[in-house]
């Protein structure tokens, strides 16, 4: 019986239809985001030609966050994620509800932002006004979210496969059409000592926030066919698969385009284009566009259930648990989340706000690395099906703590 649901079995459930491949795709979505099209630049302006190893070492400190993400999502499979690993591990009802939250504010924050920069695409393509075309990418991303789980994840999948080809053509096209402009490969490897590595701190920071979407796959942990085999191996498929994009397209980018043309632009990767043919600069323009409709829907899929498995544990109302029959989706829930991205759109400077979201994920890492420390210290508890050592959690939460930090400097 599925968690929530009454004896009489009368109660709608949510439908446990997604597989590995969906899963996987998932997270490679709401990770690969719009983010890796506008960040090359920012990290070049700071660690130069070592940008591709800030965004290697970036993917070492999230990968202990993603192990004990991995192992308390054998333990816990359920849709509230964070939320109910903080409460479960530190055995702190308020301190779980916080986390919950936090979870939450962060995907509506960021998906408002994607959604005013999908606005700004969809704008330079019709010449209408910024503000209903977000609105309008924001209603039609909560009604695919709301018609149903499988619809929904199997359009992100296939968006996300679209966002991750454009990527590898801007590699193919950097390393093997456009004019070698840039640096060598063998230059972007730094000398042991010197002032770089300060850069090189500095941009390890800003890329981690390109790897920040792992860590949703968990709340989609009781629409999953298999949770406790699934989730894991889904996390450990975005972690490498994304390390391996996010190296290549910046490696391939430092090799196609002059350094100080790169640092710093705001559309870095449409650098590589110049030069192309103009059918081939708009078609990448359209994936961009894709990509930053694809954040949407999936943020929205994501703060939905927090809000649904907080709601179902008695944290939150329980009418925001109530799932449609014919949908198997919660509802209210869905809806909740669509309106206060609405309103975050179409009110607030949304690029003030979205700068505290990576700070609000950094917080969570801490408390849900936490958790499974003290899960494993208590001896009562149960083993996982999957399960890491305990210094794992321990330098993901020592980690986390660092980046918090220099966030705030």
């Amino acid at each position: 019986m599925s968690h929530g649901a009454q004896p009489g079995g009368d109660k709608p459930t949510l439908k446990r239809s997604l597989t590995l491949p969906l899963v996987a795709l998932y997270g490679l979505g709401v990770t690969v985001g719009a983010g890796i099209y506008v960040l090359v630049g920012e990290t070049v302006a700071l660690a130069g030609p070592f940008a591709p190893l800030s965004f290697l070492l970036a993917a070492l400190v999230v990968g202990f966050t993603a192990f004990s993400y991995a192992e308390l999502s054998t333990r816990l499979p359920v849709s509230a994620g964070a939320a109910a690993f903080v409460a479960a591990g530190l055995r702190r009802e308020w301190l779980g509800q916080i986390t919950g939250l936090a979870v939450t504010l962060s995907g509506i924050v960021s998906a408002s932002a994607v959604a005013i920069g999908a606005g700004g695409y969809l704008s330079g393509l019709t010449g209408l006004d910024v503000s209903p075309l977000a609105a309008f990418t924001v209603l039609a991303m909560g009604a695919l979210a709301w018609w149903g789980i499988t619809q929904s994840v199997t359009a992100a999948a296939v968006i996300t496969v679209i966002e991750l080809a454009g990527l590898f053509g801007v590699v193919l096209w950097a390393l093997l059409v456009a004019e070698p402009q840039g640096i060598s490969a063998a230059e972007m490897i730094p000398p042991l000592q010197g002032t770089h590595w300060a850069g090189i701190g500095a941009a390890t920071v800003l890329a981690f926030f390109a790897f920040v979407g792992f860590e949703d796959i968990v709340n989609i942990a009781e629409e999953a066919r298999d949770p406790v085999h699934v989730l894991p191996r889904a996390i450990g498929v975005t972690l490498v698969v994304t390390t391996l994009v996010y190296v290549a397209v910046v490696a391939a980018v430092l090799i196609a385009v002059p350094l100080e043309t790169l640092a710093g632009s705001p559309a870095p990767l449409a650098l590589v284009f110049e030069g192309a043919p103009t059918w081939l600069s708009a078609l990448f323009a359209a994936v961009a566009v894709v990509a930053t409709i694809n954040g949407v829907l999936i943020q929205i899929i994501m703060a939905s259930r927090v809000i649904y498995g907080m709601a179902d544990r008695g944290q939150l109302p329980a009418a925001l648990a109530q799932i449609s029959p014919r949908t198997r989706t919660p509802t209210l829930s869905t809806w909740l989340v669509v309106a206060m991205i609405l309103l975050l759109t179409q009110l607030v400077p949304i690029a003030e706000l979205a700068s505290y979201t990576s700070q609000i994920v950094l917080a969570v890492f801490i408390f849900v690395n936490l958790a499974l420390a003290a899960i494993k210290l208590r001896a009562s508890e149960p083993p996982a099906v999957f399960s890491v050592p305990l210094f794992i959690p321990l330098l993901g939460a020592l980690t986390s703590a660092g980046l918090f930090t220099v966030s705030l400097l």
